[in-house]
């Protein structure tokens, strides 16, 4: 039973793909039209993907893959520095490493307060970081602008990097001393002198306007503590990081471990708007390609009323009839959704080729290169949906045309 079921639906099969040839011009534009759809809905998706891609890489990087703090730092405010700072930080970074999806635990100590270039104060917000490393894992995002960075520098004293903003109201530049002013954590104000070593940017203007990093050390000894805020543990790869932090939570009991996502406000955010985005395109276009489909195939019954006159005076079911419509129509959308497929591809390509860039999006002063990446997954989503959607749109104009009585559409003219 199955095998005669299984030949009577090739022979239907190939009956509808020869039927899709009957009128070339016609069954082009459909493709034609359909693939212009598909690329659209392939091309708007890859640039959300490459969007999230280089949103996901910049969080990660900026925190690490996985945050070690105490409960209370993620949750509360601190009432002085370091209140719920973490003691002991070279034992949790030797426990950390013998992970072997580890591959670097940098600390961070969070401090704000004034620096003062003797005639000026500005507001900052203060890092102390891990020189050493610090940079190779932020790699793109924190960019040197002039001088040198911290681990480049000979240390003749206490050297911070300043943002590129800060630098400018402050009037500094390499080689410049600063005095940076900021509450211990007994309460008490502390003030060191340092040197500025170098400007970075971080690409943002309402950061570098405020930023300040300093090696841990220096920051310690403004703070008069022995503690890191945090710890960013940084992974061989961005995929790790929820089965790293299942593996790890329950050693570092009872400190909390969070994910990069978890504290990636901006991501979340532009990733919703994205996907609002995009899927309302999504849907516009897959409108569409059902009203190309729709009037294609009427057009196609219409023409061939006759024939399914007498079709049905033969003996053909109008069940077999829709089907062989329908298998039509998913043709001729599987057709499009390969050729838009290839558009986007090709696009892809071009971008990567053209090395084009977009503009500054609002509240950043550099650019990202214009890139859409292409995703099997996506495609192969997209060649199934625009085919459905064709079958549906096939079935139910033929399901109509079909029930014509049959000496009507014996005599259509």
């Amino acid at each position: 039973m199955s095998s005669a079921f299984g030949l009577d639906l090739l022979r239907w099969t190939r009956f509808a793909l020869r039927n899709t040839l009957r009128n070339r011009r016609r069954s082009l534009a459909t493709v034609l039209l359909g693939g212009l759809g598909a690329a659209a809905i392939l091309t708007g998706g890859g640039f959300a993907l490459f969007t999230y891609e280089s949103l996901q890489q910049a969080a990660a990087r900026d925190t690490g893959h996985l945050i070690l703090a105490r409960a209370e730092q993620f949750e509360r405010e601190e009432d002085t520095p370091m209140q719920y700072g973490l003691a002991d930080f070279e034992g949790l970074k030797k426990r950390l490493l013998a992970d072997p999806d580890v591959r670097y635990v940098l600390p961070r100590i969070a401090f704000t307060g004034l620096v003062s270039n003797g005639d000026k104060s500005a507001v900052m917000i203060g890092s102390g970081i891990d020189p050493q490393a610090e940079f190779s894992v932020r790699g793109p995002f924190l960019k040197l602008k002039a001088g040198k960075l911290l681990d480049e520098d000979s240390g003749k004293g206490p050297d911070i990097l300043l943002g590129e903003e800060l630098a400018r109201s402050l009037h500094a530049q390499p080689g410049s001393a600063l005095t940076l002013l900021a509450s211990t954590t007994a309460g008490a104000l502390n003030a060191i002198d340092v040197r500025v070593a170098g400007v970075v940017s971080s690409g943002v203007p309402d950061v570098d306007r405020r930023l300040v990093l300093s090696d841990l050390h220096t920051a310690q000894q403004l703070l008069v503590t022995d503690k890191v805020s945090r710890v960013g543990i940084y992974l061989r790869r961005l995929e790790l990081t929820d089965a790293a932090r299942d593996r790890l939570a329950p050693q570092l009991a009872p400190l909390s471990l969070r994910g990069w996502e978890q504290e990636a406000v901006f991501y979340k955010a532009v990733r919703g708007l994205y996907d609002r985005i995009f899927g309302g395109m999504g849907i516009v276009i897959g409108l569409i390609v059902v009203a190309v489909v729709t009037g294609a195939m009427a057009m196609a019954m219409v023409e061939r009323t006759r024939e399914i006159g007498t079709l049905r005076a033969l003996g053909t079911s109008p069940g077999q009839l829709v089907r062989s419509f329908a298998i039509e129509g998913a043709a001729l959308g599987a057709a499009g959704g390969l050729l838009g497929a290839l558009i986007a591809f090709g696009v892809s390509v071009g971008l990567d080729l053209a090395g084009l860039e977009m503009p500054p999006p609002p509240g950043r002063s550099v650019g990202y290169p214009l890139h859409v990446t292409f995703s099997p997954e996506l495609a192969l989503a997209t060649l199934a949906v625009v085919s459905l959607l064709a079958l549906l749109a096939a079935a139910i104009v033929a399901r109509r045309s079909v029930r014509k009585p049959i000496v009507e559409a014996l005599g259509h003219v």
